[in-house]
């Protein structure tokens, strides 16, 4: 049987359609974006707050059980709004809301700071050392600072500490260590040597005891060299000047008496035998000698620029040049007053008379050629001036033949 009738369709519930910001926003979350945006951490909110970091991170949780004291709370929420540029009194109210925390009446005794004691023993809830907190690292372990490269070098370390004191102690021992020296004769029984016969001849004998075959004492050399070493010898000095000391300039040299024909030494007045005379073969070379007639300034350097000579010469001065490997110059100011004897020769004058004279070579050969020899007759003042020396007694320079 077919009954006629309907059905009320069931009501299908509406589903609310969530938009992006449709989300419960709690207080902590608008003040730790808040404090992010301005780049403070906790410790600078509790730096420039002077609120303990701690609080701080419970306002953003909305636990009121962190405060020691509840009075306080308000205060805090409030002055850490104002901090974040926020409304301190909505901000109180949703704090209250989200933690459930009442105002109290300050003389009650929920506003006190006095917390009842528990009733089964508890510790107390350190919040820096609790891993709840984000703001503070967490404690590394006992082994976590310490590197293997660290170990390495320590084991070396002591490695090397060790090495060294094994090795001074070795040297140590090595110093300290007594060595005996051996002896050149054999050893013999000393018991039977008499003490009173200095222990240097043949053991004395008892009746009835024979002598040692064979015994042969030590000698006071041997023992002496036992007992001291050859370093503690006096050493033996040779003089370094002993070749030089034994030489005689009496038997040569140039004041060494002549040799007779027949060869035998001629003995001086303490008999000591002299050598062969010396003898020059070489003929000297010829000197240079400045001869002066009038007054005239001179001046004679030598090939160096050294100075040798310098002075104003009157008539009858001469002068000896020296016999360098270089001829010294000559510069003159009167150069007509000044002649030059050579081997007894006279050659000059410098030049004209009232003339200067300048870097003249005072050689023989450069004299020879560019002066000719000078007539005595025809000049009359170099003849007085060699008349004058030769009736005092002083030759012009020449050498031997």
């Amino acid at each position: 049987m077919i009954r006629n009738g309907f059905r009320r369709a069931k009501k299908e519930p509406t589903v609310e359609t969530v938009g992006f910001d449709a989300f419960e926003l709690r207080l902590g979350d608008l003040m730790r974006g808040e404090r992010a945006t301005m780049g403070k951490s906790l410790l600078d909110v509790q730096r420039e707050l002077k609120i303990k970091a701690a609080y701080i991170a419970a306002i953003e949780n909305a636990d009121p059980t962190a405060f020691d004291t509840p009075g306080f709370i308000a205060g805090y929420v409030r002055s850490y709004a104002r901090y974040l540029n926020m409304d301190p009194d909505w901000a109180f109210d949703t704090f209250c809301t989200e933690s459930g925390f009442a105002t109290a009446h300050g003389m009650s005794e929920q506003a006190s700071g006095t917390k009842p004691l528990p009733t089964a023993p508890r510790l107390e809830k350190d919040i820096f050392s609790t891993p709840a907190t984000p703001f503070i690292p967490a404690n590394d372990a006992m082994f976590a600072a310490v590197e293997p490269r660290a170990i390495g070098s320590f084991a070396v370390l002591i490695a090397l500490i060790g090495g060294l004191g094994f090795g001074g102690w070795t040297v140590l021992q090595e110093v300290q260590k007594v060595q005996l020296a051996p002896v050149e004769n054999t050893p013999v029984v000393v018991a039977d040597i008499d003490p009173l016969a200095g222990g240097s001849g043949v053991p004395a004998t008892d009746a009835g005891v024979d002598v040692v075959a064979g015994f042969q004492a030590p000698s006071t050399e041997a023992l002496d060299r036992l007992y001291r070493p050859q370093a503690l010898d006096a050493p033996v000095l040779v003089p370094r000047d002993g070749p030089i000391a034994s030489l005689d300039p009496r038997n040569g040299g140039s004041i060494a008496a002549p040799v007779p024909l027949d060869g035998t030494a001629v003995a001086q007045n303490d008999g000591a035998p002299t050598g062969p005379n010396v003898q020059v073969t070489e003929t000297p070379r010829a000197g240079v000698q400045l001869v002066a007639v009038r007054d005239a300034w001179v001046r004679v350097r030598s090939a160096d620029g050294t100075t040798i000579y310098e002075a104003v010469m009157t008539a009858g001065d001469t002068f000896d040049v020296p016999q360098t490997e270089d001829p010294a110059t000559l510069r003159i100011g009167e150069s007509g007053a000044v002649y030059f004897a050579v081997n007894g020769a006279h050659y000059g004058p410098v030049g004209p008379r009232g003339s200067v004279t300048s870097n003249l070579a005072l050689s023989v050969g450069n004299l020879t050629e560019t002066y000719a020899a000078v007539d005595l007759d025809a000049d009359s003042d170099l003849a007085e001036v060699v008349r004058f020396a030769e009736v005092q007694g002083i030759a012009p320079v020449e050498a031997d033949q």
